[in-house]
């Protein structure tokens, strides 16, 4: 019998390419004990995002969340890592840009794709089959069933990294009740470089493997509230978010995947004008960032960091758009994030505009961030 099911197992990896797979695994379905052991150790430290699965359990646990798993199959689809002929971003048409992940039609949306014809692929050879399909916002750490499944190493910047494929891959997983043989993990790993540790605008990795998510980029882009000067001016021009530890990995060097057709980048979606999105509406907003990852948490976080970077390049065309927020946004964060844009930027009609900002504004965050727009000001002047 054994040998019908370590059969299928190499049809199936046969048959990855022609269902949109980029490289299948698969892993046994025994509690991950260490992974809880550091998942208690990274909640103790307050080193997770919230965006995670709660209960440590259901992440740790196969066997909560379907009854009787004989294996987990791991799957990856690679994505793109470059623009083609990106668009400049200079003064007068500054731009942003999004991380490669964001890029694409919502990754959830084309992996639960993948994974569904890889379960009527099963389904017709063995009907008897079961599965239980998860992407990202499943309970099941992704990585940890990826690095058992043989798919990649657990690299020194959290990422799963394939040998193959390097780091440009989203991960999903299915538990199911047919007995695979499991895939031996991967030996290879990153030596001795650290090249994504040294890197990491914030220092969010604060050791091989260890990320303290509240100070990662990547999480700050994705929250709703004031940034600090320090995290603000860490984030550059980035809208949604961070590549940095990715794009220095030599395993990631040259490595670009244009095969998977709603993979492919928008350029002007990829790093689209800031102005622009100073005055989206709703409306606007879903029409066109609604296919993508970065549309989860609404157009707020976006236009805030839109309103970031182009304090952080010192746009002085941008000034009158500043202005604009900080007189009219009905959203205290936005004004606050634009009067520390305008105290960046300088100059005359700026500071006259938060002058006048001081008499007016009634939340004590955003006054509070007039007040040091103005400090700024002072001190440069």
């Amino acid at each position: 019998m054994s040998d019908r099911w370590s059969e299928l197992k190499r049809e199936m990896k046969e048959a990855a390419s022609g269902l949109g797979i980029d490289a299948i695994g698969v892993a046994s379905a025994n509690p991950f004990l260490t992974l809880k052991q550091r998942l208690i150790r990274h909640r103790e430290l307050g080193r997770e995002s919230g965006f995670e699965e709660p209960d440590l359990d259901r992440r740790t646990e196969p066997s909560l969340l379907f009854d009787d798993p004989q294996s987990i199959i791991a799957i990856a689809v690679a994505y793109a890592s470059k623009l083609k002929e990106p668009p400049k971003s200079e003064p007068g048409a500054r731009r942003g840009i999004m991380s490669r992940s964001a890029w694409g039609e919502d990754y959830h949306t084309v992996l639960r794709d993948r994974l569904a014809r890889l379960e009527q692929w099963l389904k017709e050879r063995v009907p008897e089959a079961r599965f239980e399909s998860m992407v990202d916002t499943g309970a099941l750490a992704d990585r940890a069933v990826a690095e058992r499944a043989g798919i990649g190493w657990s690299a020194k910047n959290c990422a799963i990294i394939s040998p193959e494929l390097g780091s440009w891959i989203y991960l999903g997983e299915m538990i199911t009740n047919l007995p695979l043989p499991p895939d031996e993990p991967v030996t290879e790993g990153c030596g001795s470089c650290t090249k994504c540790i040294d890197a990491c605008p914030t220092g969010a990795l604060v050791g091989p493997g260890e990320l303290d998510a509240q100070s990662c980029v990547s999480f700050l882009t994705q929250t709703k509230g004031m940034l600090t000067d320090e995290y603000m001016r860490k984030i550059g021009n980035r809208l949604y978010g961070c590549d940095t530890c990715q794009i220095v990995c030599p395993v990631n060097r040259g490595k670009n995947w244009t095969h998977q057709p709603e993979l492919q980048p928008d350029n002007e979606l990829a790093k689209p004008l800031l102005l622009p999105l100073l005055s989206m509406s709703n409306r606007e907003f879903k029409e066109r960032y609604g296919r993508t990852s970065s549309a989860w948490r609404g157009k707020k976080p976006i236009q805030r960091n839109a309103v970031i970077a182009l304090g952080n390049f010192k746009e002085a065309a941008a000034v009158p758009d500043l202005i604009r927020v900080l007189d009219e946004d009905p959203r205290p964060v936005l004004r606050g994030t634009a009067a520390w844009s305008l105290g960046r930027i300088g100059g005359a009609e700026a500071e006259a505009a938060l002058r006048q900002a001081v008499e007016r504004e009634e939340d004590a965050e955003a006054f509070e961030a007039v007040c040091a727009a103005l400090r700024q000001l002072e001190t440069n002047g």
